[in-house]
């Protein structure tokens, strides 16, 4: 079966299945006015304008046609780190946080992740499904297609894999693309408080050959900032993950300049996500040529935190292997700095956006506020902050080849949007629902 989307008032496409765009070419984008869009089993057929008639080979009367109406039709989103498995809210500590204590306080006093640590050890597999599913259908309906779900709020072995299981079953049932990763460090468990070393002999030994074998994550994350992992300790969890075919994502420099770049570039990680803390030479390392050596993570060593100073404007001609990341929403909610997506574009490296969704520091995985974000409080273009939370997202994931895009070949995913003049309404209306309906492999999700 053949379904016509027709009516488009603006139909945004990639013309060039492109990977991933980087620097100046963020600001750009392909429409096509007054267009139609056809969907055959799933996957984008073609697409044109109505004043080139769509070349059916079946009659109009045999196709599922709907009516834009006028609207605009989008790539889904995508969102390339989240942590939406957990039990419960922590509305308490957002008390807290009003009141004047950081973060990092938090933690010290027992709660943030090893607070939701101790909440999902006390409920069942399906609890956690039930209650995951529920965020699922929240993303969907705000026009998300493809999502990353982290572990780490097991930090034991038997919770850690409860918590992959779960994942794998949102895999098979939610209608979104799923990819997982085991995020076994993202604090030291309870039952090994003061002994950090061995909670790492833990996850390089016990947790990362089981989630191996039994082929529950397809990336491996360490939480590597100030306060929990080191360099050294994540390299050497990175380098146990690989074994069994883990690629890794790196938590890095969120709450320091601890390393997080480094480590991320020297391992090839696909994304290094937070940055709020990126210095210069950061940026100077994650444009580095893909040929070009990499600094060895044994010879890491701590630079004072400098001004980033702000480059020409310029694109660089080879994708980095490691795409840096930002999660707005994580600073807008702990109301701290942002990361300098600016600079990261006008230094001609590629961006992604992600919404972080998870109960402590990032209670909402609306993509549409983070592109608002995006440009509100980074300076991006509308632009720039939609092609970060869509092609370079999926790019994150590993998935821009099928996802974050609407071109011939890909899974069709989309949504129709209400009438808009531009791109531009969308991060400007901040809290208007704009989305009419949204499709998922090519079908039309209540």
């Amino acid at each position: 079966m053949q379904t016509l989307i027709k009516n488009i008032g603006t139909l945004v496409v990639d013309q060039h299945r492109q990977s991933c765009l980087c620097g100046s070419d963020m600001s750009r984008t392909d429409t096509i006015g007054d267009a139609w869009l056809l969907v055959e089993d799933g996957r984008i057929k073609d697409f044109g304008s109505s004043a080139r008639p769509h070349p059916h080979p079946q009659p109009l009367s045999a196709l599922h046609v709907i009516d834009a109406e006028g609207g605009m039709v989008l790539p889904s989103f995508c969102d390339s780190h989240t942590h939406l498995v957990y039990a419960e809210s922590r509305e308490d500590e957002f008390v807290d946080k009003i009141r004047g204590l950081s973060y990092a306080e938090i933690a010290r006093r027992g709660g943030g992740i090893l607070n939701s640590a101790d909440r999902l050890h006390e409920l069942s597999e399906d609890e956690l499904y039930q209650r995951a599913m529920v965020r699922i259908g929240e993303i969907v309906s705000k026009g998300t297609g493809a999502v990353e779900i982290k572990s780490g709020y097991g930090l034991n072995t038997e919770d850690e894999l409860k918590m992959l299981r779960v994942i794998q079953r949102i895999k098979q049932t939610a209608p979104l693309k799923v990819m997982a990763t085991f995020l076994g460090a993202h604090a030291v468990g309870r039952a090994y408080a003061g002994r950090q070393s061995d909670y790492v002999d833990l996850v390089v030994n016990e947790m990362i050959p089981e989630v191996g074998r039994l082929k529950l994550a397809d990336f491996i994350d360490v939480f590597c900032d100030e306060g929990f992992f080191t360099p050294e300790e994540t390299s050497r969890m990175l380098e146990a993950g690989a074994k069994w075919g883990m690629r890794p994502k790196i938590h890095g420099q969120e709450l320091a300049d601890s390393g997080g770049v480094e480590v991320a570039v020297a391992h090839h990680a696909l994304s290094v996500d937070h940055l709020e803390s990126m210095t210069e030479r950061d940026i100077a390392l994650l444009r580095a040529p893909l040929g070009r050596a990499r600094p060895r993570v044994a010879c890491y060593r701590r630079d004072a935190r400098r001004t980033l100073a702000r480059p020409e404007r310029s694109t660089i001609n080879t994708q980095p292997s490691t795409i840096p990341t930002a999660l707005p929403g994580t600073s807008f909610f702990l109301n701290m700095p942002f990361a300098p997506a600016r600079r990261i574009i006008d230094a001609g490296l590629p961006l992604a956006l992600a919404s972080d969704y998870n109960p402590g520091s990032t209670p909402s995985g609306d993509m549409k506020f983070v592109v608002s974000l995006a440009c509100i409080k980074m300076g991006l273009l509308p632009a720039e902050a939609f092609n970060a939370a869509t092609l370079n997202s999926a790019a994150a994931m590993g998935l821009s080849h099928d996802y974050g895009s609407i071109a011939r070949g890909k899974v069709a995913n989309f949504f129709i949007t209400q009438p808009m003049k531009s791109l531009s309404f969308l991060p400007y209306a901040y809290t208007t629902p704009i989305i009419k309906q949204v499709f998922l492999n090519g079908v039309g999700v209540e």
